[in-house]
């Protein structure tokens, strides 16, 4: 997956710049990654909303006032919206894919997909959010080569922000240099 996303970059990019903040809606690829990485380890794990109204749902009564957890976390994997609900596939949001993910995006729109909420309180951050990350992902996917330290493991802490079990440890090496005129 990282190689085809090199591909992508090196492809639509090239090696003579880095990537521009532009570049980001060409870059399809890359753009269903960060929409995998957020399905499958949504920044927190549960969303709080109050209950409007006096409902019933599925059996179960709920008070206007009272508060409603949604779990983010295990939205992103319910089996009854995404085929192997726990691997990493960004292809499943690809427009070429067929099927029903492929133009889920953020918004709250889709509720088998809220990595950032939904409704008038959806996240403040999300705009802020996704411009870092598909500002900040591609150009360190360009610009580097990532050695793993150890084995990969993605297991998941205890905590509502849902940290790593254990980090991650990469080591950069260069892989293109994005300002050739400042070499000594």
């Amino acid at each position: 997956m990282l190689e085809r996303a090199k591909t992508e970059i090196d492809e639509v990019i090239g090696k003579d710049r880095i990537v521009e903040e532009s570049d980001i809606q060409k870059l399809h690829y890359v753009q269903a990654i960060v929409k995998e990485t957020l399905r499958l380890h949504p920044a927190a794990a549960f969303a709080l909303r109050e209950s409007i109204n006096d409902v019933r749902i599925n059996g179960y009564d709920i008070p206007a006032g009272c508060s409603v957890f949604i779990n983010v976390w295990s939205v992103g994997k319910d089996p009854h919206y995404w085929e192997d609900p726990l691997e990493f596939r960004p292809e499943r949001f690809l427009l070429d894919n067929i099927n029903i993910n492929n133009n889920v995006d953020f918004r709250g729109k889709y509720y088998q997909y809220l990595p950032f909420g939904s409704g008038r309180r959806v996240c403040t951050g999300i705009n802020l959010a996704l411009h870092a990350i598909h500002a900040t992902l591609p150009a360190l996917i360009q610009c580097f080569e990532w050695k793993q330290q150890d084995k990969l493991d993605m297991s998941e802490g205890l905590g509502v922000v849902i940290p790593r079990a254990k980090p991650i440890v990469c080591v950069p090496v260069a892989r293109l240099d994005p300002f050739p005129s400042l070499t000594v």
